[in-house]
């Protein structure tokens, strides 16, 4: 059975590492339904965060497909409850339905929002929070028009204990026992 997965990619910062991922999710026809790059908490390596909807066996086979890429460090897939996550989602409306009493700065204040900017001809609302919350609040400014929404990918910190670092420190003593190995014949 399908369900949302998100999945953790920590790399070093390579030219067409990102092309490389996606293509194996299009060989398997996987829609990708958000992504967001950044740097992690490691200096020199990246966190790629990307939500699919799979089956547990397709998120596991391509993860560790993309453990084999070049230049990934380490890839883990999560369910909701093994996360803490986050998306952003700014909404540029007319300053004018501001005009018309307090109702939209009460909806703003419902739906934990604020306002980022304020211009003449419109206004900057940022709001933080998961999908289906940014979504609620787009359909309650939407009676005011909306003139521009963007929506950030999702981003994930794991619940678990085990830090990335602790993965890149057992990747450096394997591979100081690997080069330390002699072979004798």
């Amino acid at each position: 059975m399908k369900k949302e997965y998100t999945i953790s990619v920590f790399s070093e910062h390579k030219v067409g590492l990102l092309h490389r991922i996606t293509v194996i999710f299009s060989r398997r026809k996987i829609n990708i339904e958000s992504l967001n790059t950044s740097e992690s908490e490691v200096r020199g390596i990246y966190r790629f965060t990307i939500v699919i909807q799979a089956t547990e066996a397709m998120a596991r086979v391509v993860t560790r497909q993309i453990e084999k890429q070049i230049g990934i460090l380490k890839a883990f897939y999560h369910t909701l409850d093994e996360i803490v996550y986050q998306e952003i989602a700014l909404y540029k409306v007319p300053t004018v339905a501001f005009a018309n009493g307090d109702e939209v700065e009460k909806l703003i204040r419902q739906h934990n929002a604020r306002i980022l900017t304020i211009e003449p001809d419109y206004t900057v609302v940022e709001k933080t929070g998961h999908k289906d919350e940014t979504k609620k609040l787009f359909r309650a400014l939407e009676p005011y028009g909306i003139l521009q929404f963007a929506r950030s990918g999702r981003i994930a910190l794991t619940k678990q204990i085990k830090e990335i670092s602790t993965y890149l420190k057992e990747i450096d003593e394997h591979h100081e026992v690997t080069a330390n190995d002699t072979v004798t014949y």
